[in-house]
């Protein structure tokens, strides 16, 4: 009950932003995760060299708070505010797209929860944890979020902006 009541809170706190506002604030997320992968990637390195440590344990708290926080939102919250009004709005090719990042949506959750417990053990010092697992799914979810950020920069967020402003004339 406390995550809905946590996305009710973020999903409105991002709809009352207007215009630019909004969309910085989901593009600030794109960089987000960008940098996010970034960590998690030099996580695993440092596990091969080092080990686990307290360092390994901070980058994975701050990876795992990370894909389970603001990336979750972010997701719901286009799912929310970006998407609906783009499914209704008429354009096939752009309805496509939008499923293609809904169905993307479910892929990168689907791939978190496999990730997760093992970051989870890592932050809790046990070494259970399975680095090669890590090691070889990292690269396709890294490659799965960049593609999607594309997508969605390059093509989504444009039309969302030009139907926002279509309502407002």
């Amino acid at each position: 009950m406390h995550q809905n009541s946590a996305l009710s809170t973020h999903t409105r706190r991002l709809a009352e932003l207007a215009g630019p506002a909004r969309y910085e604030a989901l593009d600030g997320t794109h960089r987000d995760a960008g940098q996010m992968l970034e960590v998690f990637g030099r996580l695993l390195a440092h596990l091969q060299v080092q080990g686990l440590d307290i360092e390994a344990e901070r980058a994975a708290a701050e990876v795992l708070d990370f894909f389970d926080g603001p990336a979750a939102y972010h997701h719901r919250d286009e799912e929310a505010l970006l998407f609906p009004p783009l499914l209704a709005g008429g354009d096939a090719a752009l309805v496509l797209q939008v499923q293609r990042l809904q169905q993307e949506h479910g892929w990168i959750t689907e791939d978190w929860r496999r990730l997760k417990p093992q970051l989870e053990a890592v932050v809790a010092g046990f070494k259970g944890y399975d680095l090669a697992m890590l090691c070889a799914a990292l690269p396709g979810f890294a490659e799965l979020h960049h593609g999607h950020v594309a997508l969605e920069e390059q093509v989504v967020y444009p039309a969302a902006r030009a139907m926002s402003r279509a309502a407002l004339d």
